[in-house]
């Protein structure tokens, strides 16, 4: 009975002492964004909330001719980005770097993207998809 105490006592103190992993989640994504290198006749947004979960639509005209859904989820103990809308299937970008004011997810397995970026320069959002033989960078305005 002592060692049966003893050994509660040790699995107590060793649970106890474990650290929470805290995510830093990219603050500086959330608002309302414009892109402002958009092709003529086209606009483009993305709008990030408070929870990490975002959306990104194109306008033309009048007409949405492109929408996804962004999010930022932790999954074990892993930042992603989740994209959905573009794919039959949600879209998992692993995060493999990250700043105060950047990030770069990459999930090798997606035909295009295989890698999004994303940093803050100058009060501009900017964000790059990218492959291995192609790519298209972004820049966004913050809206008032």
């Amino acid at each position: 009975m002592k060692t049966f105490c003893s050994i509660l006592i040790l699995l107590f103190l060793l649970n106890s002492c474990q650290t929470e992993t805290k995510q830093n989640y990219p603050d500086f994504l959330l608002g309302k964004w414009q892109r402002t290198n958009d092709e003529l006749g086209k606009t483009t947004f993305e709008n990030w909330e408070d929870n990490y979960t975002g959306i990104g639509f194109t306008l033309k005209k009048n007409d949405t001719v492109f929408k996804e859904t962004l999010s930022i989820i932790s999954k074990n103990d892993t930042l992603h980005l989740k994209v959905e809308g573009v794919n039959e299937q949600p879209t998992l970008f692993k995060f493999t770097e990250q700043t105060d004011s950047s990030f770069v997810c990459e999930n090798p397995q997606n035909e295009f993207p295989t890698k999004i970026e994303y940093w803050l320069e100058n009060k501009q959002l900017k964000a790059k998809v990218s492959n291995d033989e192609f790519d298209v960078e972004f820049v966004f305005e913050r809206m008032e």
